[in-house]
């Protein structure tokens, strides 16, 4: 176990390297700061398929009840599961997984009561300066604290239910979806969130395994895609949907294995929402495809453009009163679910969109995916800032450019646009790119990559 802590917390979780870099004391520790700093009297905590999971959440839960707190442990659940038992029980909550990540991973993503983000700014650097303090000096005995309590209680039915409650699925036409659970957590909520709905599951690696031993649980990296595409040729499927590792992510294939932007799942999702809540806001980060502002404005909607990340999102949700808010990386957010990201409830909208009418899901995008992208594309520099430099040295010029720095650098015209984002973990620059034809989105990619990896 190592006492720096600096590469273990990220912007809103802490992850990394099982025992190197987390073990069961450890994580203990980071049960008791995490009730000194958000101040609870009670939290939920749940934990994935991987190895060290329980072991890990339970030394986390020894940590807490160790200063006092009652701690409700909901075992094997998704993140969202996990999101869901601490808005419905309006606790603080700790989920233990490192989502997408190798096997050789675990990490904890934290909230607090409502499953309201714990960010950099709203706890998290204040956990891990008294885990090193603790760390450091020993940690201080509680005095006259009597230990909380830990009880087990099984959510998983009520998360269900709850989810189902805000789609309705029970007069969609019969579809036949394959599901891809890679092996994480949606092989543990599909079944029961699916259970008596007009489905035809056919089901892919739901056996639990923490090892990955089919592919990476990573479905924003096509390689892990292709089973799945694959099998959804082969059944004559409706659609394929891939969860990742802790399945608060998923991934859309159509009936001809051909992925479908999480843009477009945005845009689809954001007019079904408009639909129930008439003149919304709707959040979308800088990276999206120009067609997610495009389909809010024409629903009536309010768009409104963040920087890319979990935490960020969850803050403009909250402060604009949002409806529902989208990313790129298949992070779909919604007001009617404590402004937490659930993919399982995107995955339900897309659905009842399919179900709901009889043209095939590659007509029914369509009308969402209007424009050519690059996708993110990274890039290893030995120095982003210089780079980053040489980039708006060659374009701010321009006369037909604007730019601006939300979130990295952007660069715009009324053809197409490009973002280039530093990496705050890894000397990478995040590149992508967008255009009204394929032609000229290549053109502006290959240009931008050529200065950053000049």
């Amino acid at each position: 176990m190592t006492a720096d802590l600096s590469q273990l917390v990220k912007a809103y979780d802490v992850r990394g390297v099982v025992p190197d870099q987390w073990d069961e004391p450890l994580a203990e520790l980071f049960g008791a700061a995490f009730v000194q700093v958000t101040g609870a009297a009670a939290i939920v905590v749940g934990h994935d398929m991987r190895p060290s999971s329980p072991g890990l959440s339970r030394a986390f839960a020894r940590g807490a009840a160790a200063r006092g707190v009652d701690v409700t442990e909901i075992g094997l659940c998704s993140t969202d599961q996990l999101y869901y038992a601490s808005g419905a029980f309006d606790l603080p909550g700790a989920m233990f997984t490192a989502s997408h990540n190798p096997a050789q991973y675990n990490g904890i993503k934290m909230c607090r009561a409502g499953a309201a983000p714990v960010g950099q700014d709203t706890g998290l650097s204040d956990i891990r300066e008294l885990v090193e303090s603790w760390l450091d000096s020993g940690t201080p005995a509680p005095s006259d604290v009597t230990p909380g309590t830990i009880t087990q209680r099984d959510t998983l039915k009520d998360y269900a239910a709850y989810l189902r409650g805000l789609v309705d699925l029970t007069s969609i036409r019969p579809l036949k979806v394959v599901v891809d659970a890679g092996n994480g957590m949606g092989g543990h909520t599909v079944p029961t969130v699916f259970e008596g709905l007009p489905l035809d599951l056919v089901p892919m690696y739901f056996e639990l395994d923490g090892t990955f031993p089919n592919h990476e649980a990573n479905p924003l990296d096509p390689a892990n895609l292709v089973d799945l595409q694959k099998r959804v040729r082969a059944e004559s499927a409706d659609l394929g949907i891939a969860f990742d590792g802790d399945a608060d992510r998923c991934f859309v294939v159509d009936e001809n294995g051909d992925p479908v932007s999480p843009s477009a799942i945005t845009a689809l999702v954001a007019a079904r929402e408009l639909a129930k809540h008439p003149g919304g806001t709707v959040i979308h980060n800088l990276i999206t495809s120009w067609s997610v502002p495009e389909v809010v404005r024409e629903h009536g909607g309010t768009p409104v453009r963040t920087r890319v990340g979990h935490s960020f999102i969850k803050a403009e949700m909250a402060e604009s009163g949002a409806i529902f808010g989208g990313e790129h990386s298949a992070h779909y957010y919604f007001r009617d679910f404590w402004n937490a990201d659930t993919g399982m409830l995107a995955a339900l909208h897309v659905l009842a969109a399919l179900g709901g009418q009889d043209t095939p899901l590659s007509r029914l995008v369509a009308e969402y995916d209007r424009y050519a992208g690059s996708g993110e594309i990274n890039s290893t520099v030995d120095d982003q800032k210089a780079r980053l430099a040489a980039i708006r040295a060659a374009y701010e010029s321009r006369e037909d450019v604007t730019l601006d720095e939300l979130d990295g650098l952007t660069v715009t015209t009324g053809d197409w646009w490009f973002n280039v984002r530093p990496s705050n973990t890894e000397p990478l620059l995040r590149l992508n790119t967008e255009a009204r034809d394929e032609a000229t989105m290549a053109k502006v990619r290959d240009e931008v990559l050529e200065i950053i990896r000049g």
